[in-house]
């Protein structure tokens, strides 16, 4: 065996960004990657997190034949910018990806920069093979598009959101869009070609996954499977429906409904990859965007406070689970603070040959610490800022939790107070202390670089030609 190396970078001891070396002895055959990902799913609406009444035995098995992560992040509280972080590894305020993007295919600077690495086109330099399926909204112009940013092979949805029957999507393409939610409509891409698709798409989506398993079963893979699902609108189909017919709240009943699907379809990635003997040497994980938005779609985020869009836990913390059979035990349970970042250091650290990457990365090799290698916690500090709405919150490996939330400054014990039901910041003298780590942090950061949802009529009268069919 040969050692694998990546260059990680972080935070050192003094706060100062920097980049280490992670050395660590990979398998003989180089393991195939699987991120599955919903969107606005409550921390509470899995069976691994104590859900009652939306089973997820499939879900579940991820957890329970590996490892659930109780204190699990993403980088931001809504959709785009936790997805930026996730595809690069890195805080996506590096790159001034503060903003959920706009629909607007003309503009190449509407999304994930290109001096920006995804993990498909880190992974692609070892020879793997990547397949995004699903919701993008990491840019619409071609230049941004999956096929342009390292990956194989396309099905899916360029926009924020989507319908979920095939009879809604009536636009033909990009350029039947009118207005930012029309994208919603829009016939699906394979690659770059619009298709005509007939099954529900979350059920669309799964089968593309095991379609995509079985393709590249002899070569290393890797699978970004973003469902859309149970991002609204809600609406589900009748044979997952009658399975919540004693859920009497409709919003709950079709949320369950839509979670249901998603579980179905990963018990069928879990079959396939048995079936094809290849899941001894398969990572998955499976987590959240970001946080339940409740009142929105009849989500639950259980204990914790808020939901999406907020930086109290209930947006920021998901429910997050990793099974790789040749190296991970069963049911593991790893409490200390991780977030999505660290998909990326602990794929890259695990791949042959050497891959040298373009950006460092902030996350970081979670292997050791699940083997019990490397004592302590993963992270000293978690970071999280919304750069418009002027709040921020930082969070130490112990717990403590600085945030500063609608112009009030909070300080939390997270281990005491999972529910940040106490602000202890006048009973408590360290919170100056994790501000000035924060603001170390926010100094190496960039302003946004563009417009965002919030801004959508502003962009058009800085581009009335945004919809425009060029000649």
């Amino acid at each position: 065996m040969t050692l694998a190396m990546i260059w990680v970078g972080g935070i050192d001891s003094n706060h100062n960004l920097a980049a280490r070396s992670i050395n660590d002895i990979s398998i003989p055959n180089n393991p195939n990657v699987i991120i599955i990902l919903t969107d606005d799913m409550g921390f509470a609406d899995v069976g691994f997190n104590g859900c009652k009444d939306i089973p997820t035995p499939n879900i579940d098995r991820i957890a329970n034949e590996g490892v659930k992560f109780t204190n699990a992040y993403v980088t931001y509280p809504v959709c785009g910018p936790s997805r930026a972080g996730i595809i690069t590894g890195r805080y996506q305020d590096r790159f001034g990806f503060g903003r959920n993007p706009l629909f607007a295919v003309k503009d190449v600077e509407m999304g994930l920069p290109l001096e920006e690495e995804t993990l498909a086109e880190m992974l692609k330099k070892a020879g793997y093979n990547s397949t995004a399926i699903g919701k993008w909204h990491l840019g619409a112009h071609p230049a941004l598009r999956p096929l342009n940013r390292g990956f194989d092979a396309f099905f899916g949805f360029l926009s924020g959101g989507h319908q979920y029957f095939p009879d809604a999507l009536t636009l033909q393409d990009e350029y039947d869009v009118k207005a930012q939610f029309d994208a919603y409509k829009t016939k699906l891409l394979r690659n770059n070609t619009r298709i005509n698709e007939k099954e529900y798409l979350t059920d669309a989506f799964s089968r593309e996954a095991v379609d995509a398993i079985e393709r590249n079963k002899d070569n290393a893979f890797f699978i970004y499977l973003a469902y859309n699902a149970p991002h609204t609108p809600l609406q589900a189909t009748e044979k997952y429906l009658k399975r919540f017919e004693n859920i009497k709240d409709e919003k709950r009943r079709t949320y369950a409904a839509m979670v249901s699907a998603v579980d179905d379809g990963v018990g069928l990635i879990l079959n396939k990859l048995e079936e094809l003997d290849i899941a001894e040497n398969t990572i998955i994980f499976f987590l959240s965007d970001n946080g339940g938005p409740e009142a929105t779609n009849g989500s639950d985020n259980g204990i914790l406070r808020g939901g999406k869009s907020e930086l109290f836990d209930g947006g920021i913390h998901v429910p997050f689970a990793m099974r790789w059979p040749a190296k991970i035990k069963k049911s593991m349970t790893y409490e200390a603070p991780i977030i999505s970042l660290d998909i990326a250091g602990s794929v890259l650290s695990q791949v042959n040959p050497q891959i040298q990457i373009k950006n460092p990365l902030d996350g970081v090799n979670l292997i050791p610490f699940l083997l019990k290698e490397q004592q302590g916690a993963p992270h000293e500090h978690l970071y999280w800022r919304k750069f418009d709405q002027n709040q921020y919150a930082c969070l130490a490996s112990n717990g403590e939790k600085l945030a500063f939330i609608k112009n009030e400054e909070m300080f939390f014990n997270l281990s005491k107070d999972p529910s940040e039901s106490r602000n202890i910041k006048e009973q408590n003298s360290k919170s100056e202390a994790l501000k000035s780590i924060f603001e170390m942090w926010r100094a190496a950061m960039k302003d946004p670089v563009f417009m965002g949802l919030e801004s959508d009529k502003a962009y058009n009268e800085l581009h009335p030609e945004r919809y425009l069919k060029d000649k």
